[in-house]
């Protein structure tokens, strides 16, 4: 089977300083694939690599659409967004001043407006809170509302792969469980997900498989069920015990 995305042998740094040592991850059509580790990882350069956002030293993003192989490293990230990539920033990055619905209406800024107003139509069925609060100003939402509306924003272009970096960051516990559902149902609508995360308890429930990323390197991988299972994943991620 040919992935949906391939990263082959990838080094990125930041000035003289190594973020990824030769990183090889492989993501496929229908899955969640969870990238765990620890802050200073390197998890989030995985993610600006691929949308074309570091200086990629050695190796090769590919994504693979509509029969198609396109090499990542050699497009913009506004090309990469039309081949059907999107990206759920770490803090979700929304526009406080503006309302929820003119932030849903900039996940549309690619498309044709018409399709545009049917997504946000269908985003606030799927979200009958950001329904509720569609006037109201994104950035006096709770946390748990504004990931919500990050979610929905990414979903508007009606996406093949969705980046997600750290869901769970800064939310209440009962917030984390009910976001972590939310990616599954995300999921459900065919989307791929590639899930960056530190709540690795959370994540391997969800996923598909995972890999293990240590300083820039990817110390282990397999499926999600049986890392969980491994000593030495609880010891490092799971606090030594499942």
């Amino acid at each position: 089977m040919t992935p949906l995305l391939a990263i082959s042998d990838l080094h990125v740094a930041y000035k003289a300083v190594p973020a990824l040592s030769g990183v090889s991850i492989e993501l496929f059509e229908g899955e969640i694939l969870v990238i765990l580790g620890a802050n200073g990882a390197g998890k989030t350069t995985i993610v600006k690599s691929i949308l074309g956002l570091t200086n990629i030293q050695r190796g090769s993003v590919s994504l693979r659409t509509d029969g198609a192989s396109h090499d990542l490293r050699k497009l913009q990230t506004h090309q990469i967004h039309r081949l059907g990539v999107t990206w759920v920033p770490e803090g979700r990055q929304l526009w406080g001043a503006m309302t929820v619905l003119d932030n849903l209406k900039m996940g549309g800024f690619a498309s044709d407006p018409t399709e545009t107003r049917q997504r946000i139509e269908e985003m606030l069925d799927w979200f009958p809170r950001l329904r509720e609060r569609q006037d109201q100003l994104a950035g006096s939402l709770s946390g748990g509302e504004q990931q919500m509306v990050a979610l929905a924003r990414a979903l508007i272009a009606r996406p093949k792969l969705i980046l997600m970096d750290e869901l769970s960051l800064g939310l209440a516990p009962l917030v984390v469980a009910e976001v972590f559902q939310l990616v599954k149902k995300v999921n459900s609508l065919g989307v791929s997900v590639l899930l960056v995360e530190q709540n690795a308890r959370q994540a391997l429930r969800i996923a598909t498989r995972a890999y293990l990323l240590e300083v820039g390197h990817v110390v282990e991988s397999g499926p999600a069920a049986e890392l969980a299972n491994k000593q030495s994943v609880q010891d490092i991620f799971l606090g030594g015990h499942s």
